[in-house]
């Protein structure tokens, strides 16, 4: 056994069944031991799609994706992923070849010190200098990667070390890091207090982040919402915590969030913060939360609380193990004012829009597919005005809604929607982004069609980079500049170079037969929607 076949023994004993990657000569030895595996090698078109698969597989399975690329171009490639991952706290395991551990710092063919590029947005990673010393660090890695905050960890293994022989293989069991030891439970003081507070509040509200879901908590939170009555706002990572049309559930948060939801966080007199970063595109004034309310701040990674704003109430811990706590406890609390209040501000609040009849009106649209999808089907939303619409009009029942929240990473949907389908097979999974970020993952197309990966994908045609040109119509009184799309492709000879079903739609007229005809493909289906180039986010 050399190091390789170390590696693919690790990785069989973690139980990974796919790896995204793409390869080269310093990665070679690792890919040449795949073969004699079970595990499955996806070849990614481009390296950093590798890791936006991995964090698809890995959101709707929940154990960590694994994505492995050469060294030099393949690895930094790789880094714009590595980040996305680390911002929404996804877990993922991130295997480089490297050059000749002889020849490091030597400056010779595709040699790029990764780790230390990586640094800041790593949880953790590994340079291998002994390949006896695999079996531990892949189990660290593992277990760093999909413990506490979870996230992404690095391992670069250079070709000597992947090439040298394993005297004595042996798994580790268990992992004791005596520097790393998450906080899981919380303290029971701090609950005793949240409770106190909650007996005593008049306008209590969750806001649920993408924590909750990380963590598994999403049953738990939704059962304590319904029991206590208490309402339940989102972040934009917190979708889908609670479905759409839940009675308790008021929306999302945020710059872009609906106005009952902001108005719900800033008028209640106790909030709990959950799984949430407290970042500026939720909380753009953090100060608001703290005024004439008592503020819990509930997170597994003690550096997020306080670094944004100053909790009453700080509680360290797994959202899961704690909300099952909060339901150990024996108390009573009565708001069902507030719950009517916000009820009223709901139904009063619908922002109004003023479609263009000539063009498809993606709200409309979204909306219109989201209630045709299947009950537990993925929904992954780009980055630019098709997220926006996404997160506003897109109605969750059992699914899973993803995205990439904190990097807001372009190109993300298509890769990160082949993942997840094949982390769930079973389940039905579309992609919706603009035609500018399609353009940055249609290569793709390509990894769908030879995979055979059945996803179904939307893109908001506009022929414009949307979501920064209204930001110039706002700021720069339309003085737009290097936003114009002309010369995107033909979609449609797209589709068909790629062996893909076409649909386009250039108005609501026809979107009924259009969806139906979308929804029903067996396989992969490109759909083209044609909207307003001047439609605005609302």
């Amino acid at each position: 056994m050399n190091g390789a076949d170390a590696i693919i023994r690790c990785l069989e004993a973690e139980g990974v069944k796919l790896v995204f990657g793409y390869p080269g000569v310093a990665i070679c030895p690792f890919y040449n031991s795949i073969l004699h595996s079970s595990i499955r090698s996806i070849l990614i078109r481009t390296e950093q799609n590798a890791a936006h698969a991995a964090s698809g597989l890995a959101r709707v399975s929940g154990r960590p994706g694994v994505c492995a690329v050469t060294s030099g171009p393949g690895a930094t490639n790789l880094l714009t992923g590595i980040a996305t991952a680390f911002a929404d706290s996804i877990p993922l395991i991130c295997i480089t070849g490297q050059v000749n551990s002889g020849l490091l710092g030597s400056d010779v063919f595709q040699e790029a010190d990764i780790t230390g590029a990586a640094e800041s947005f790593v949880k953790y990673s590994y340079l291998v200098r002994d390949a006896n010393e695999i079996p531990r660090i892949m189990k660290e890695a593992f277990h760093i990667a999909n413990t506490g905050r979870k996230g992404p960890v690095l391992i670069d293994v250079p070709i000597d070390v992947q090439n040298a022989p394993v005297e004595d293989f042996s798994y580790p069991e268990e992992v004791n890091l005596r520097t790393y030891k998450p906080t899981v439970k919380g303290h029971a003081v701090q609950i005793k207090k949240v409770i106190a507070e909650l007996e005593r509040a008049k306008r209590p509200i969750i806001c649920a982040g993408g924590g909750v879901l990380l963590s598994g908590a999403g049953k738990e939170l939704r059962e304590f919402a319904e029991k206590y009555r208490i309402p339940v706002v989102s972040t934009m990572m917190g979708i889908g915590v609670m479905p759409t049309e839940h009675p308790m559930y008021f929306g999302m948060v945020g710059n872009n969030g609906k106005p009952y939801a902001n108005r719900a966080m800033n008028e209640s007199d106790m909030l709990i913060m959950a799984g949430a970063r407290v970042a500026d595109r939720a909380v753009s004034q953090p100060d608001l939360i703290t005024e004439n309310k008592v503020l819990v701040h509930i997170d597994v990674d003690p550096a997020e609380i306080g670094k944004n704003v100053g909790p009453t109430i700080p509680l360290v811990g797994d959202l899961r193990h704690i909300f099952k706590d909060f339901e150990k406890q024996e108390f009573a609390c009565e708001h069902e004012a507030w719950v009517k209040t916000l009820c009223e501000y709901r139904e009063n609040m619908q922002p109004v829009r003023n479609p263009n009849p000539a063009y498809v009106d993606p709200a409309a649209f979204l909306r219109r597919l989201s209630e045709k999808m299947e009950e537990d089907a993925v929904y992954v939303a780009d980055v630019g005005q098709n997220q926006i619409w996404s997160c506003g009009y897109h109605i969750v029942k059992k699914g899973r809604f993803l995205t990439s929240g904190g990097m807001g990473t372009m190109g993300y949907s298509i890769p990160a929607a082949m993942g997840a389908k094949l982390g769930a097979p079973d389940k039905q999974v579309v992609a919706v982004c603009g035609d500018g970020a399609f353009q940055m993952s249609m290569m793709e197309l390509a990894t769908m069609r030879q995979h055979d990966v059945a996803v179904k994908i939307v893109v908001l045609k506009n022929g414009y980079l949307g979501m920064v040109r209204e930001y110039q119509h706002y700021t720069y009184q339309d003085r737009y500049s290097v936003v114009d799309l002309s010369g995107s492709p033909d979609l449609e000879k797209l589709a068909a170079a790629y062996g893909l079903p076409f649909i386009r739609l250039t108005a609501m007229e026809g979107a009924e037969e259009a969806l139906d005809r979308f929804l029903g493909e067996k396989g992969s289906v490109l759909m083209e929607c044609v909207i307003d180039p001047m439609d605005l986010v609302k």
